[in-house]
């Protein structure tokens, strides 16, 4: 039985372990907090931080090949063991450069991929004068979920300006927010899914709602995917990875991202498609020929996020409703703990019209919640 490691332990690499599982793996996580999500799935859990060398060292040497479900991890150690030859995808090296946003947009430049222009901050006020306002400042690390990500409008937002490495980036007039997940094994062989559109909540940033098959033109939807396998080619990459994307209001499609791992705007394919991105994630480290990406139904995917004013022990309002509604199926992570916008599950809504589907998945939406059994209380 081949034995798979995953560094991060969080929903994404617990529905890892649920397919890898299914297909006769066995699955080691490690992860920072005991009985973690996928932690609650896997075969065994090492309870140490990303950055903890040697129980990194004891994952990898322990398994036949290592992925992870998030970027930032020791890169640094995860290099010295593929050069001692163990099996790590995405190789650390590609990981290295999509952890640093600013190298990965540079990178994705030089190989001819249409990115916004964007620069190092070294005098915030000068570096401004290049592009105007508005422009966007990004954290070079570590940002995720809208968070690392400020909007600066005018002189007045400079007051609130990201501290720490940064860098500007053209602000893009955005018709939408889409995606692609694509797919890559050892032998070269590429697998892309559908476009997806994205849409976020508005105070936090957080991806929502996911809708499949994006509502674009047959043109851009080609273009996005034609994208996106350049992409994992030229970072010679072997698994999943989601390619965030802008198509502005005057026809580009740029990326904004990449995840070098399963993505939030893969979840609807659990469903919706021949084979899961979790599945396809599977099969492409450890080397399978990769599955059919045939979407099966148009979908509607709504990230469950805690609700506002809700902290401690999670509770599921609305399920039994919910689960009434014709082409819904519902995931929960096994978070013990909710506060506000944390991502705590998700759930799909197929049906032969995407107009319909969108319809049921927002109504269901006004229900069905993630509350704490504590009484609310006030955040500010």
């Amino acid at each position: 039985m081949k034995k798979i490691g995953i560094i991060g332990g969080g929903q994404l690499a617990r529905m890892m372990c649920f397919e890898a599982k299914r297909m006769g793996f066995h699955v080691t996580v490690l992860d920072p907090t005991p009985k973690s999500p996928a932690g609650q799935v896997a075969d065994k859990e090492i309870v140490a931080d990303f950055f903890n060398r040697s129980k990194i060292e004891e994952l990898v040497k322990s398994v036949d090949v290592t992925t992870f479900d998030l970027e930032n991890i020791d890169v640094q150690t995860l290099k010295t063991l593929h050069k001692q030859g163990y099996e790590i995808h995405p190789s650390p090296y590609v990981l290295e450069i999509i952890q640093d946003k600013l190298t990965q947009k540079e990178f994705l430049r030089s190989k001819g991929i249409p990115v916004a222009e964007c620069k190092s901050v070294c005098d915030l006020k000068e570096d401004i004068k290049q592009f105007g306002f508005p422009v966007v400042q990004k954290t070079r690390r570590g940002g995720y979920d809208g968070r690392g990500v400020f909007i600066l409008r005018n002189e007045e937002d400079l007051q609130h300006a990201l501290k720490g490495e940064t860098y500007l980036e053209e602000f893009i007039q955005i018709e939408k927010e889409i995606a692609v997940i694509v797919a890559r094994n050892k032998k070269g062989e590429i697998a892309c899914y559908p476009v997806v559109e994205m849409y976020f909540d508005e105070n936090a940033n957080i991806c929502q709602t996911v809708i499949v098959p994006a509502r674009i033109s047959e043109r851009h939807a080609k273009l996005a995917q034609e994208i996106a396998v350049k992409v994992i080619e030229v970072f010679e990459a072997v698994g999943v990875f989601g390619i965030e994307m802008f198509l502005s209001k005057s026809g580009q499609v740029l990326v904004n991202e990449i995840a070098p791992r399963p993505h939030n705007s893969g979840h609807y394919s659990i469903e919706a498609c021949v084979t899961s991105q979790f599945e396809q994630h599977v099969r492409a480290i450890t080397d399978l020929p990769l599955g059919s990406t045939r979407l099966l139904s148009p979908a509607v995917m709504v990230n469950l996020l805690g609700e506002v004013g809700c902290v401690g022990r999670a509770k599921i309002k609305g399920l039994e409703e919910a689960l009434s509604v014709e082409g819904l199926s519902f995931h929960f992570y096994g978070k013990q703990q909710t506060w506000p916008y944390r991502k705590m599950g998700h759930y799909t809504v197929l049906d032969e019209n995407v107009e319909r589907a969108l319809e049921k998945a927002l109504k269901v939406k006004e229900f069905l919640k993630v509350v704490s059994e504590e009484e609310p209380v006030c955040l500010r």
